[in-house]
C-alpha cells in the first residue's frame, strides 16, 4: 500500500484559538460610523449609509483566521508514502494579511518546506495553515514563525523551513511611501536550523535553481 491515512489529535500550543472580548455587530457598525466622521465625511450621505455593514462583513471575512485552528488542519496525515522521506516544498502560496500596527494590507507569498519523519500532510493543508494565520492581524516576522511552529509541533518533522516575501501597504501608502519594496523573512527549525547546506538547498529550490 502506497499510503496509510491517519487522523491525529494534534497536541500543539496552536490548538487554542485566540480569546477576544468580541463586540456585537451593532457596536462594530457604530465604531465605523465614528471613524467615518473622524475622516471629515458624513456617514449619513447616500454613498456611506451601508458602509458600516459592509465593513463589518468584510472584517469578518478578512479576520476569519481567529475562528479557525491551524493545528487541526494538519491532523490528517499520510504514512508509508512509498518510503518518501526527502524535502517537501509548497512554494508561491499567495496570501494577504493586515499589519497589526496600522491595519493596512500585507500582500505576499509564502514558501514552506519540511523534511518528513514518517508522516506527510496533504499539500493543500500547508496552504490552509498559511491562510489561517494570514487572516489575523500580523507582523511578517510573527507570521513566518507561526507557520513554522505549528508544522513542527503537529507533524514533528526533521525540520521546517519557511520563507515569506511581501509588500507592506503601511510602507507604500503612508510614512515613507516606498511602493514596490519587498520584505523577506525566513525561519528554520530542526535539520534546517542546524545544517546550512539544507538551508541553501531549500532556498535554491524555492528560487528555481538560483541560490
Amino acid at each position: 500500500m502506497d499510503a496509510v491515512i491517519k487522523k491525529l489529535m494534534p497536541q500543539s500550543a496552536y490548538m487554542e484559538k485566540p480569546v477576544t472580548d468580541r463586540p456585537s455587530e451593532a457596536e462594530v457598525e457604530a465604531a465605523v460610523r465614528t471613524l467615518l466622521r473622524w475622516t471629515g465625511d458624513n456617514p449619513n450621505r447616500e454613498g456611506l449609509i451601508d458602509t458600516p455593514k459592509r465593513v463589518a462583513k468584510a472584517f469578518r471575512e478578512m479576520f476569519g483566521g481567529y475562528d479557525m485552528c491551524p493545528a487541526e488542519e494538519l491532523g490528517r496525515t499520510f504514512e508509508e508514502v512509498a518510503g518518501y522521506d526527502d524535502l517537501v516544498i509548497v512554494k508561491d502560496i499567495q496570501f494577504h494579511s493586515h499589519c497589526e500596527h496600522h491595519m493596512v494590507p500585507i500582500i505576499g507569498k509564502a514558501h514552506v518546506g519540511y523534511l518528513p519523519d514518517g508522516k506527510v500532510v496533504g499539500l493543500s493543508k500547508i496552504a490552509r495553515v498559511v491562510d489561517i494565520f494570514a487572516h489575523r492581524l500580523q507582523t511578517q516576522e510573527a507570521l513566518t514563525a507561526q507557520i513554522a511552529g505549528v508544522i513542527q509541533d503537529v507533524l514533528n518533522p526533521r525540520g521546517v523551513a519557511v520563507m515569506i516575501e511581501a509588500e507592506h501597504m503601511c510602507m507604500a501608502m503612508r510614512g515613507i511611501r516606498k511602493q514596490g519594496s519587498t520584505t523577506l523573512t525566513s525561519t528554520f527549525t530542526g535539520v534546517f536550523k542546524d545544517t546550512p547546506e539544507e538551508q541553501v538547498r531549500f532556498v535554491t529550490m524555492v528560487r528555481g535553481g538560483r541560490a
